[in-house]
């Protein structure tokens, strides 16, 4: 059994005790979160939505918080003596699948 959600833009393809490293937001650790915005369920047969399965819900446990490792962008413009190097540290939840309702 697999869903499909979708969470802050993105889609994630998750099934039963699978763990996720999510963008980040607030919420308390070994809090549960559900997700409604199912776009589909995989459960002997699939059911797609239009856009979302009408009644299903995906229950999360959160983990941590933490930071990802450092993204570099680096932008050259060639024969302009021009560079430019920056870099950040994406912030994720990490959380894990409890429960898939359909």
């Amino acid at each position: 059994m697999y869903a499909i959600i979708k969470h802050s833009g993105k889609q994630y393809k998750v099934g039963i005790g699978d763990e996720l490293k999510l963008d980040h937001f607030e919420a308390e650790i070994k809090s549960s979160i559900e997700i409604n915005e199912v776009l589909a369920i995989n459960d002997k047969d699939l059911k797609v939505g239009a856009p979302f399965v009408a009644g299903a819900k995906v229950v999360l446990e959160v983990i941590c918080h933490g930071k990802d490792k450092k993204v570099i962008i680096y932008k050259k413009r060639r024969r302009k003596d021009s560079k430019l190097k920056r870099g950040f540290r994406r912030q994720f939840t990490r959380v894990k699948v409890i429960d898939i309702k359909a």
